[in-house]
C-alpha cells in the first residue's frame, strides 16, 4: 500500500510478486538441482550465463538477483535434505552429466616441468 495518495503501490513486494517470485525460483532450482550445479557455483556465474540458464529452465529469466539468491537457498535446503535421505530417489541427480554446459571446471595451466 502506498504511503501517500500520488504514490503508486509497490507491485514487485506484493503477495502475488512473491509467490510468483517463489513459483519460478523453484523451477529454476529443480532444473539446476538434476544438473548438480550447487548454490556457489550458481551465484558465481555471469549475468548473460544466467539468462540462458533460465531460458533452457523453460522460465523467463529473473529481473532481480533476489530470485536467483532464493535458488541458491532451495538448493542449499536440497542438499541437506540429499544429504540426509540419500537413499530417496529424489536425492538422486538425474543430469548432472549436464553441469558442464553451463559450469566449467578451472583451467591447469600447463607446468614448466616435462
Amino acid at each position: 500500500m502506498p504511503d501517500s495518495a500520488d504514490q503508486a503501490p509497490d507491485h514487485a513486494h506484493s503477495d502475488a510478486a512473491t509467490a510468483s517470485r517463489v513459483a519460478k525460483a523453484r523451477r529454476l532450482a529443480a532444473y539446476l538441482w538434476a544438473r548438480d550445479i550447487s548454490s556457489a557455483e550458481l551465484l558465481a556465474l555471469p549475468a548473460p550465463t544466467l539468462r540462458k540458464l533460465a531460458r533452457a529452465a523453460e522460465t523467463n529469466p529473473p529481473s532481480t538477483d533476489e530470485t536467483w539468491r532464493v535458488v541458491a537457498d532451495l538448493l542449499d535446503q536440497k542438499d541437506a535434505w540429499a544429504a540426509r535421505n540419500p537413499d530417496h530417489e529424489a536425492a538422486r541427480r538425474t543430469r548432472a552429466d549436464e553441469k558442464l554446459l553451463w559450469v566449467k571446471p578451472p583451467v591447469t595451466p600447463w607446468s614448466s616441468q616435462s
